[in-house]
């Protein structure tokens, strides 16, 4: 299992910070050029032979352009990955005889053009043949970070200090040679061993929202911080910042704290696995207010996913269609079910909040509804929705007024 954990380069001087900086600047300059060189090729190679190296033009040592020749052909594939898969799917529905749809997912082939990514900024992967880390010596600092053969003859040694999740990383594990550098940070990291996944106890379901982050089956709920703040909270604040200000970037810092702060509230034993709702895509399309567009799914989803593996919990993702319009208590669905964060069920009465009931349905193992019967919309007449073992689905037992 590899985690990282990211120490600031603030401790580095003046000279120092302005030679890293150019460092970036040149690799940034290289791997565009290679994107550009390799983006019509048929077939792009992992490593780019002598053909197309030998022609930049670049103060990096060979080692430093391999490495950014190996960087720029992985962002030039995982570009086209999507439209290969889409090619490679096409040939196999036309000969398996599958024509109809074959033409389908041609013509959604056809329509979407890959744009050659922009380089904006790059940050720097190396790997053992340019980096040593010393976590012992005398100085201030707890650690120096030593870059070479880069090129020019250059040697930067940058120093740096551990966080509490620097120290909790190698507590558990080894660090590793390699590094990314960024602008302001260096990124570490450690090789944990592997937590064996549990074989018993209880299924947990998680639902997330926008004012709270998760809501689990067995009654936790991510309650605000010793500032006072929730999840919609700070969204709120974030929407009033100006984009790429000083102030949006530590608010954005503020989310992400807090989102890793809730999630490690969450206690994990006697459970075994985890299901939590399958969202993609979930604003395409569409339009959203601005304090909705600051709500960050993917961002709770990762920490969510990271969490349960430290902990050897299973991960299991469930379609969140209807989930949280269904009773957790008689399985009666229905679109008016739910209002807002009130849950009340028109069946029996039932009452509860609509991201905990949500929750429970998630745990459950619930019949799986087709493509074909989502489409014709029983929600809005109603229906009960059991769980595996029990009776099937029965569409319209019941109308409400």
């Amino acid at each position: 299992m590899i985690k990282s954990t990211t120490t600031t380069i603030k401790f580095a001087n003046q000279v120092k910070k302005k030679t890293l900086n150019d460092l970036r600047k040149e690799y940034r300059n290289v791997v565009s050029t290679f994107v550009n060189l390799i983006w019509n090729l048929d077939k792009i190679p992992t490593l780019l032979p002598k053909e197309i190296t030998s022609k930049i033009d670049t103060w990096l040592s060979a080692r430093m352009l391999q490495c950014a020749g190996k960087q720029a052909s992985g962002i030039v594939r995982g570009t086209k990955k999507k439209q290969e898969k889409r090619k490679w799917m096409i040939d196999k529905l036309n000969k398996e005889r599958k024509h109809k749809k074959a033409r389908k997912l041609q013509k959604i082939y056809d329509k979407i053009t890959t744009s050659k990514p922009e380089i904006g900024s790059v940050d720097l992967e190396l790997d053992s043949r340019f980096v040593k880390v010393d976590l012992d010596n005398d100085t201030v600092f707890d650690g120096w970070l030593t870059l070479s053969s880069i090129g020019n003859k250059l040697k930067i040694k940058i120093p740096f200090k551990k966080n509490k999740h620097f120290n909790k990383m190698q507590s558990k594990g080894k660090i590793k040679s390699g590094v990314r550098i960024g602008k302001n940070d260096i990124t570490f990291m450690f090789d944990l061993p592997d937590k064996p996944k549990k074989n018993s106890g209880k299924i947990l379901g998680i639902d997330i929202g926008q004012k709270d982050s998760i809501s689990c089956s067995n009654g936790f709920v991510a309650s605000k911080n010793k500032h006072n703040h929730d999840l919609i909270s700070i969204t709120s604040i974030l929407s009033r910042k100006k984009k790429g200000s000083k102030g949006f970037k530590r608010c954005q810092e503020h989310r992400k704290n807090y989102i890793n702060w809730s999630i490690n509230q969450l206690n994990l034993n006697g459970v075994k696995q985890v299901n939590r709702e399958n969202i993609k895509d979930l604003r395409r399309g569409k339009r959203y207010s601005r304090r909705l567009s600051h709500w960050t799914y993917t961002e709770i989803f990762d920490k969510l996913d990271s969490y349960c593996e430290e902990q050897g919990v299973l991960v299991q993702t469930v379609n969140p269609t209807y989930t949280s319009q269904r009773c957790s208590k008689c399985g009666w669905t229905h679109k008016i079910n739910r209002k807002g964060k009130l849950f009340k069920c028109t069946s029996c009465s039932f009452e509860c909040d609509a991201d905990l009931n949500a929750s429970l349905n998630i745990s459950l193992p619930l019949l799986r509804i087709s493509k074909k019967q989502r489409l014709k919309q029983e929600n809005r007449k109603g229906f009960y929705w059991n769980a595996e073992g029990q009776e099937p689905i029965v569409p319209v037992v019941k109308k409400t007024n």
